[in-house]
């Protein structure tokens, strides 16, 4: 070969690497329930990757489950993303269930980890509680006949295993990686980001070749107002915020004037609202908790020697442990945080709104109040129309429906602006 066709294909070669060096590919890390925060994070993804000229967005899975009404956003996102997404169920010990295995299902190319699972996608709950009715039977089967046929319509939407999409939602049926790859359930099985990359290399996917063999790999961080709302999406963190709520009201109410507790418990309160719809709260749960509140306040002014108190305390804990109507682990409360919320709680009202309702029933200790009841001699004779004492290290007009003599001990009845009323003291 002359010189000059060495140089041309060195250069062709060198071309190629650096063309292929070029490409990038964008990548998101889910962890942890879906909601909300999840689908909008996602959406912000795919809208970025295309702005990248991404070769594909891949999103790492890990999740035990999560809202359908959020599931069925991102499986809308995947459907209409001109990006080809892959899911890829990661690190190794991870899951994809119940949500999952429908975001797994509906994503252009599905990936496993090994040692990773994926199935267990029958449903719980519809959506967001907000305070509705606990599903009965008849509606139970709806949700599940609905579930069934929606993960059916995706299954065969991507050409996957439709048989094993509806046994994972009618039988809650689960798979490891190996098996999944074997009912057609994924396509591919990958030890880490590197490896999926490049068994990406060269795949079809609507029509177009993935050229992912050495691509960079831009990470879509969450925004800051996505970390948050992500952090807030969580049962223990409303409760924290409800306690938050009831301690900074009631601190104000019964101790007015420190304006501090009152702005932190409304600010909690609003919170809590946002996101009891879409929490799936239950009301009775949520009575139960306000009963407990008005047996503790009603125990400080009744003498029921704390039989209020207790009765206060049982509504609280059953109130707590059904404050969230669902199945699922990951929405319901550990009693690590139920029995010291109770404990705290009941310290609270007992020794702080106890306290200050208390303070506020108390007779005035200071001021001019202070004077009625008291009593001092006349500095001279006193009638209905005029009269003179002094009390408190002050000159005092007073006045005497009976007639006062001059040095007679008087007691202080009423006072009207600078004026006192007072009567002849009986001995």
């Amino acid at each position: 070969m002359k010189a000059w066709a060495r140089t041309l294909v060195m250069l062709l070669l060198c071309f190629t690497a650096f063309a292929r060096g070029a490409e990038k590919v964008a990548t998101i890390k889910i962890e942890g329930t879906i909601g909300p925060t999840t689908a909008a994070y996602i959406a912000r993804a795919i809208s970025e990757a295309e702005k990248q000229n991404a070769q594909c967005l891949i999103i790492q899975l890990d999740t035990p489950g999560g809202l359908l009404e959020s599931t069925k956003t991102i499986v809308q996102s995947f459907l209409a993303s001109p990006v080809p997404t892959v899911v890829y169920v990661s690190p190794s010990g991870g899951t994809a269930t119940s949500a999952g295995c429908f975001i797994t299902l509906a994503a252009d190319v599905a990936a496993m980890a090994p040692a990773t699972t994926i199935g267990a996608a029958h449903p719980v709950q519809m959506g967001g509680g907000g305070g509705e009715q606990k599903p009965d039977d008849t509606m139970k089967e709806k949700m599940a006949n609905y579930a069934i046929s929606y993960i059916e319509t995706i299954a065969e939407k991507r050409h996957r295993n439709v048989e094993w999409a509806r046994s994972s939602v009618k039988e809650s049926a689960s798979i490891t990686a190996d098996k999944a790859l074997e009912l057609n359930v994924v396509e591919l099985i990958a030890t880490d980001m590197n490896d999926l990359l490049t068994k990406l290399h060269d795949r079809e996917v609507n029509g177009r070749k993935l050229n992912t063999s050495g691509a960079t790999i831009v990470d879509v961080k969450m925004s800051a107002q996505e970390r948050v709302f992500q952090m807030l999406w969580r049962p223990e963190v409303m409760f924290i915020l409800m306690l938050v709520a009831v301690y900074g009201i009631m601190g104000e109410l019964s101790n007015p004037g420190a304006i501090i507790p009152g702005v932190l418990g409304v600010i909690a309160l609003i919170i809590s609202l946002y996101m009891a719809a879409v929490l799936p709260v239950n009301i009775a749960g949520v009575a139960l908790i306000a009963l407990a509140l008005v047996l503790f306040v009603t125990d400080i002014f009744t003498p029921t020697s704390g039989i209020l108190t207790v009765g206060g305390v049982i509504a609280f804990l059953l109130g707590s442990l059904m404050l969230f109507d669902s199945a699922e682990p990951y929405f319901r409360l550990s009693l690590g945080y139920i029995i010291p919320a109770t404990v705290l709680t009941v310290l609270f009202f007992v020794f702080v709104v106890g306290k200050g309702l208390r303070a506020q029933r108390l007779p005035v200790q200071s001021g001019a109040e202070m004077m009625i009841g008291q009593t001092t001699d006349a500095l001279g004779p006193i009638d209905a129309t005029s009269g003179k004492v002094f009390i408190e290290g002050e000159y005092w007009n007073a006045v005497s429906d009976s007639p006062v003599s001059a040095g007679q001990p008087v007691e202080i009845v009423r006072r009207t602006g600078l004026t006192l009323h007072v009567k002849p003291k009986i001995s």
